[in-house]
């Protein structure tokens, strides 16, 4: 996974003029391969910035941020790596917010689907949605210029103060 470091903040995007930026605050992105094994990565690599810039978010946020980053991957390379063997996960850390996307070139919005109850997948953004929702946060899907995709979840940090999470 070629880690790509921080991503300049874009207009829009930072905390409000008032409030100082906290240590944490900022964008990462990371590239990898539309495989299997960018799955694990992609879990280790968010972990280990969330520690290393030292945001505070419990076990219970960080498990559900692993879990999201690990379904939004993984959907990428199932349902996206013919048209996009490379995809991003982009980590936003903001004052309240900690929003995760994944980025690949296929044009195709994900759908969650009802998957039977025999079945085993299928049900990776049902999950990831409800995840969300539950932690207060938002879920949706952004076209790109080039006619991809990011999928992304934002989840608000604990004592976060505003209600309103990042956007892209």
């Amino acid at each position: 996974m070629e880690i790509l470091g921080r991503v300049p903040s874009e207009a829009g995007h930072g905390p409000p003029p008032h409030s100082p930026p906290v240590a944490y605050e900022g964008t990462w992105r990371f590239t990898a391969p539309a495989l299997d094994s960018s799955v694990p990565q992609a879990r280790h690599a968010v972990r280990d910035l969330l520690a290393h810039q030292r945001v505070p978010v419990d076990d219970e946020l960080v498990e559900s941020l692993l879990l999201i980053v690990s379904e939004l991957v993984t959907n990428a390379v199932r349902h996206a790596a013919l048209l996009s063997p490379e995809l991003a996960v982009e980590v936003s850390l903001s004052r309240d917010w900690v929003r995760i996307a994944v980025e690949d070139n296929h044009p195709y919005r994900p759908v969650a689907l009802m998957a039977d109850q025999g079945g085993t997948g299928g049900r990776g953004l049902l999950l990831v949605t409800a995840i969300t929702e539950a932690a207060g946060g938002v879920y949706d899907v952004d076209h790109t210029a080039s006619g991809g995709k990011i999928v992304w979840a934002a989840l608000p940090l604990p004592g976060a103060a505003t209600s309103r999470p990042p956007s892209r």
